[in-house]
This record gives structure tokens, sequence and C-alpha cells, in this order.
């Protein structure tokens, strides 16, 4: 195996890694959404990530802070996008739209964002495979999310929590390209300790304001493990995989893999929670899977 076809499997492998990871992230934000508010659920999670990371990276962040100062503003915007905005605009569309909406807008629209973002600004090369296969994986989705029926989905309905869904999408799309463009001195994890204190401290005035109108939030053990899941795998794990993915594929070439999502909900849903599975299922996650080989392996695979 060649060390670009090692490079290859090793950013797939990323890049799964965290979409199972991250696949459980819409079912909690939909499950607390009576029990923490949208922007204390955020906090918590990147004040979490932030704590957790700080005793690892904070000797190597010393070393490099001179690098952290001099690319600043960089931080901040991918801080602001990757961090502040996307996964708070997530919690805040699952007070608005329903989960229909939610998978099929954030799933289906960020891979394309992406994509012509990173065309547009990191010159990648949108092959007619790639491309193929990112259609693939949306007609997949969206036969997952209709049921299989043209009828669900001509009754879908575009709201507030849709246009939330959206600019979530979009943030994370200009992550994404930002990711790509990463300082070669700033190592991953003192990266992500930037990025996560950066964004904890953007969300603080929000959160403020919130816990000034809003009920106090009724601590108990569910909540905590939800936290320490949020914090933890959500933040910690799956950001420096995917981080490490976009490094290994480029920007459009992992994003793909966020379509994997709601086919990995399926699946927990229906080893967790006893949900039945049906053709539709199997059909839908044969296009997905079906997509990603033609937009991503087989390049590889006959590159010589």
């Amino acid at each position: 195996m060649s060390p670009n076809q090692k490079n290859f499997y090793t950013g797939v492998l990323l890049a799964v890694l965290t979409t199972l990871i991250w696949s459980g992230n819409y079912v909690i934000a939909r499950g607390i959404s009576t029990e923490v508010p949208p922007v204390s659920l955020a906090f918590y999670r990147w004040g979490l990530a932030s704590l957790c990371i700080a005793p690892i990276a904070f000797k190597k962040f010393n070393q490099e802070k001179h690098i952290i100062f001099q690319h600043k503003q960089y931080l901040l915007w991918t801080a602001l996008t990757g961090v502040s905005i996307f996964n708070t605009f997530i919690y805040l569309a699952g007070h608005y739209t329903s989960a229909i909406n939610l998978a099929l807008i954030g799933t289906t629209s960020s891979p394309v964002f992406i994509t012509l973002m990173a065309a547009a600004f990191l010159k990648e090369k949108v092959s007619k495979l790639r491309m193929t296969g990112m259609i693939i994986c949306i007609m997949g989705i969206l036969f997952l999310i209709s049921h299989g029926s043209l009828a669900a989905l001509s009754h879908f309905k575009f709201g507030k929590g849709d246009v939330l869904i959206l600019i979530s999408a979009f943030t994370f799309a200009i992550y994404n390209i930002l990711v790509r463009k990463k300082p070669a001195g700033i190592s991953p994890m003192v990266f992500l300790f930037a990025i996560f204190t950066v964004g904890t401290l953007c969300l603080l005035p929000f959160y403020i304001f919130e816990t000034m109108h809003q009920p106090p939030v009724k601590w108990n053990a569910h909540i905590l493990v939800i936290i320490l899941y949020l914090g933890i795998g959500n933040s910690i794990i799956a950001f420096f995989c995917w981080n490490a993915s976009i490094q290994k594929l480029g920007a459009s070439g992992t994003a793909l893999f966020g379509n994997l999502i709601p086919i990995f909900s399926t699946i927990e849903a229906v080893l967790f929670l006893g949900e039945a599975f049906s053709t539709i299922h199997l059909i839908s996650g044969l296009l997905v899977i079906g997509g990603l080989v033609i937009a991503n392996i087989t390049p590889v695979m006959f590159k010589r």
C-alpha cells in the first residue's frame, strides 16, 4: 500500500468514526430541549471540552503561544463558526422544526456547501465521480427521510427552525474550509484547545443572558451523562478525528461522510430503541455507502 493510499484509508476511518460519534447529537438535541436551554447546552458542552483538554494541551500551548497570537483572527473565526454558532444553532433549531426537516436540511446541505466552497476557496477539484457520489448520497438520505414516498417530500415546509439549521450547515462549511488552512505551526491538540476556549468565551454573554430569562436547569444524573458525552465524545474525540480527516481527504472529501450520520442514527434506533428495520433503511444505506465509494474510493483505487 502506497503512502497516499494509507493516508486515504486513515482519513476514511477517522471520518466514519466521527460520524458514528456525532450520530447521537441530533437525538440528544431534541430529547433534552425541555430540560436544558440551547445556549446553555452549547456552553456546558464546550466549557467541559475546554476544561478536559486543557491539562493535555497547556504545555504545548505555552510553546506555541507566539504562533497562536499571530493567527488570533483566524482562530476567532474558526471558533465562531465551528464552536459558537454551528452546534448552538442545531440546538436552537430543535425548538422550532421537526426531526425530518432537521435531518433533511442539516445532512444534505452541509456537504453541498462544503464542496462548493472547497472548489471556490481551496481550489479542490470536484470530479464527475465526486459530484455523482454526492448526488447519490443525497438521494439515499432523501429516500430514508421520506420513507420512499415522494408525497412525504411534497409536504415539506420551510420555517424558522429550517433557516436556523441552514445557517448551522453553512457555518460548518466555513469551519471545514478554515481547518484546511490551519497554520502548520499549531499542533492539532493546541488548535482544539484554542478554538474550544475561544468558542466558549464567545458563548458566555449569550449564556448569561439566557440564564437571566430561562428557568434554572434541574441537574440530575441523566443530564450530567449527556453533557459528558457531548463535551468529551462529540467535541474532543470527534473534532480531533474530523480535523485530521480533513487534512488527509480534503474538506469536500471528508464532508461527504456526514451523510452517514442518519444511517448510523437509524442503526442505533434499531439496536437501542427496538425500532423496526425495513427495506427502506437497507436501500437508503446502500445508496449512501455506494455514493461514498464512487466519490472517494474509486479515484484512489484507479490512481497509479
